[in-house]
């Protein structure tokens, strides 16, 4: 009689507790199972590659036949998997390639692969009308600065926008011009129109956003515009004004907001795209939908870097920063509105010190340019 394979627990494995129940979440095919706590003993006992009888030995506290039960039961769930099998193979690829970034990285991008989407000509009951939430956030007892008007020059051919643009680590100590600033705020955040969703109307921006949602805003962080006094602002742009939320604001503080990265002191201003997650969830109360603002904040960043590109300044970015900082500073209750991004401008300097230079003959001397994908093709 040929001996019961060896099983291990699955790496790509998350557990957590929702509504009441432990439940254990194996990725990225696995089904979310609640299961009663005693099984994360079980579970534990398969570590490594162990047979039910040795793993019986070492859970001496329980009869087999609980173990032999549970064990079945969790090799049904695809929380414990079989040597030599095709599944096993693919969890540990998976854990090999993501392992930097697990668990949190591997989970949410599994959990939220390959969602059911509702055939096209299949019938379906309508959604429920839902109020919309406001559209725009306003701070009405805040201090405001109501921005100028006046049309700033964007003519610059679209081809010298694209190859003009570079991300900036330098900049001067000249002040940005308020009617640049506002020219920019207005071009990347700001409506364009207004549509009819149905359910009340929704607006649009030069970025597409899914579902024009519009969740995200713009918290501008002053450092050096002129005319404005150093602080942190919301972008109003129902009413195309900074609203003052909280005063002051030095490059140190600036740097440190940034995860540390000294360059985001020098910057003329700081931009913190901020999401309101109610305007997504009300209509897509999937998981999936939180990958969509992430990309929603990635348009805008570009719109961004091109606007401030053809307004003659130099844009950054990055994704480092102390999210709860942040938030307390733009007076987010980092619940229900989060910052997810933030982007930087100011005047860039005829020296950038910290741009990686060309790449010249020796960069390619041993450099490997491509490999074959992994199915050979």
């Amino acid at each position: 009689m040929p001996s019961p394979p060896r099983l291990r627990r699955a790496r790509c494995l998350t557990c957590y507790w929702h509504d009441g129940s432990f439940v254990a979440h194996p990725y990225p095919h696995g089904t979310p199972t609640a299961l009663h706590p005693v099984a994360a003993e079980i579970l534990s006992a398969f570590g490594d590659w162990t047979t039910p009888e040795a793993a019986a030995a070492a859970l001496d506290h329980l009869t087999p036949d609980t173990v032999e039960e549970a064990v079945q039961a969790l090799c049904s769930a695809g929380l414990l998997l079989a040597e030599d099998e095709a599944d096993a193979g693919r969890d540990a690829r998976i854990a090999g390639t993501w392992g930097v970034w697990a668990p949190e990285g591997p989970f949410f991008h599994y959990v939220t692969s390959d969602v059911p989407y509702p055939e096209e000509d299949a019938p379906h009951e309508p959604p429920p009308v839902t109020a919309l939430p406001p559209l725009f956030t306003a701070h009405p007892r805040a201090d405001r600065v109501l921005l100028p008007r006046r049309p700033q020059d964007l003519r610059m051919p679209y081809e010298q926008v694209l190859h003009e643009r570079r991300t900036v680590r330098d900049f001067t100590r000249q002040p940005v011009a308020l009617e640049t600033l506002s020219a920019l705020l207005a071009t990347v955040f700001g409506p364009v129109d207004f549509i009819d969703c149905g359910n009340g109307p929704l607006y649009r921006r030069t970025s597409p956003a899914g579902g024009a949602r519009q969740e995200l805003e713009a918290c501008v962080g002053v450092l050096n515009v002129a005319g404005l006094e150093p602080g942190v602002y919301h972008y109003n742009g129902l009413q195309h004004s900074l609203e003052l939320l909280s005063a002051g604001l030095t490059r140190e503080e600036a740097g440190h907001l940034c995860a540390d990265q000294g360059w985001a002191g020098g910057a003329a201003f700081l931009v913190f795209v901020t999401a309101t997650l109610e305007r997504m969830s009300v209509k897509y109360p999937t998981p999936r939908c939180y990958r969509v603002c992430l990309l929603n904040a990635g348009h805008l960043g570009q719109t961004f870097a091109l606007t401030a590109t053809a307004l003659g300044l130099g844009p950054a970015q990055t994704g480092a920063f102390h999210d709860s900082a942040v938030a307390e500073r733009c007076r987010l209750d980092n619940a229900a509105r989060i910052p997810l991004y933030v982007l930087a401008a100011g005047h860039p300097h005829p020296e950038q010190r910290e741009a990686p230079p060309p790449a010249g003959t020796a960069a390619f001397r041993d450099a490997v340019l491509s490999s074959s994908a992994p199915d050979g093709g």
